[in-house]
């Protein structure tokens, strides 16, 4: 019943998953229409700032959220730490954590930065949009940021399932 539950919710994450990725196909047809509109209307230094920094927006939240879910597996491995741990695999746990604290700390600075830039690039496209092109634009970034963490948090979700199912299907004789 256990496995037939887990599969069950697993085959709703796919699902779920298709979806979403629907959405983010969607969604870069939608940056795609502004990227023209865009190149059309700015200067090509601020042009490259946009497509700058529309790149960059998912390759910093895709680093914060890998890193986040990667310490968040070490946090949960070290809960599971008791007396019986060894001492070795002890302190690469508490390496790899301050390692993944460090990195995501980093990624935060990134994240800051990024959001600074969105700032600038928001300024320079309010010189030339409309503001129903900019509201569009602003709702364009918060799909496309929203979408990324989607993704991420199912594909976790997934990743999650299947490793329960696979330790569930070992443990049966």
């Amino acid at each position: 019943e256990l496995m037939a539950s887990l599969q069950s919710r697993l085959q709703a994450l796919w699902e779920e998953q298709e979806l979403v990725l629907l959405e983010v196909r969607e969604c870069a047809r939608w940056g795609e229409e502004l990227e023209v509109m865009v190149q059309n209307l700015c200067k090509p230094n601020e042009f490259e700032r946009y497509l700058m920094f529309i790149g960059d927006l998912e390759k910093v939240l895709s680093l914060l959220l890998c890193l986040s879910s990667r310490l968040a597996r070490v946090q949960n491995a070290m809960s599971r730490m008791d007396g019986n741990t060894e001492a070795e695999e002890k302190q690469s746990l508490n390496e790899r954590h301050k390692l993944l604290s460090r990195q995501r700390e980093d990624a935060k600075d990134l994240k800051e930065n990024l959001d600074r830039r969105e700032r600038v690039v928001s300024g320079i496209l309010a010189k030339y949009l409309t503001e129903e092109q900019l509201q569009d634009y602003q709702h364009f970034v918060q799909v496309k940021t929203s979408l990324l963490i989607e993704q991420k948090d199912l594909e976790e979700q997934i990743k999650f399932f299947e490793e329960q199912l696979e330790n569930l299907e070992l443990s049966i004789p």
